[in-house]
């Protein structure tokens, strides 16, 4: 049986969050095969650090928090964030992560990267947001045209200025105004073995950085 999980889009200022997770069936390992930008692999290595170290990661949060002032965020002197729950989500984050098991590190994807690259190109160009494209085509479909995702598979996509990998990955796991806390629940899905990342410009929020995660991914054969 099947079931979908999708977190509905939330909207900060100047950023935009977005969980979708998926389930089907089987598990395959994967390879990778694409060469990412220094941004992608910086939110790939924050990424796997909370998911191995989580305790440190807590550190991180707890320095975070400092920057908050009731519901403002403040990123740098020009960029302020207004939150939806103030410090109270980086306080509920915190305690989460003091039972945060260690978790395997997650492997890069050549074509889960593909797909989430597709996903970054047509949004960008067009200002769109959310886990669906343009032509109807969802996380799942994309990346399946560079191979097969196996088991669950699931996507975070960030939009925004201002921040960089470290503050990205900690508004995932903060994930302020998500009630299920879907962006935290897929960086520590226990499931989830590889990834793929892909960043790139957005027409309305300048910036756009996708996280694909399956619990596994058949590569694509190159002929």
């Amino acid at each position: 049986m099947r079931s979908l999980k999708n977190t509905p889009p939330l909207i900060i200022i100047p950023a935009l969050l977005a969980s979708f997770l998926f389930f089907a069936s089987n598990l395959f390992a994967a390879d990778a095969g694409e060469k990412l930008s220094s941004l992608e692999q910086d939110i790939l290595n924050e990424v796997n650090l909370a998911r191995t170290d989580p305790q440190t990661y807590k550190s991180y949060l707890r320095e975070f928090r400092n920057r908050y002032r009731g519901f403002n965020l403040y990123i740098k002197k020009r960029t302020v964030i207004k939150t939806r729950e103030g410090v109270s989500a980086v306080d509920e984050a915190l305690k989460f992560m003091d039972s945060q098991r260690r978790l395997g590190a997650l492997k890069l994807s050549g074509g889960m990267t593909l797909g989430a690259r597709e996903h970054v190109r047509e949004q960008g160009a067009t200002g769109g947001t959310g886990h669906i494209s343009a032509n109807g085509t969802s996380p799942g479909d994309r990346v399946d045209r560079h191979g097969k995702w196996q088991e669950t598979v699931g996507e975070n996509i960030y939009y925004g200025s201002g921040m960089g990998a470290r503050q990205m990955v900690m508004g995932f796991i903060i994930d302020d105004g998500v009630p299920d806390r879907g962006h935290r629940e897929a960086i520590f899905n226990p499931k989830f073995r590889v990834a793929g990342v892909a960043c790139g410009p957005h027409k309305v929020y300048r910036t756009m950085c996708v996280v694909t995660f399956a619990a596994g991914y058949r590569e694509k054969s190159i002929p």
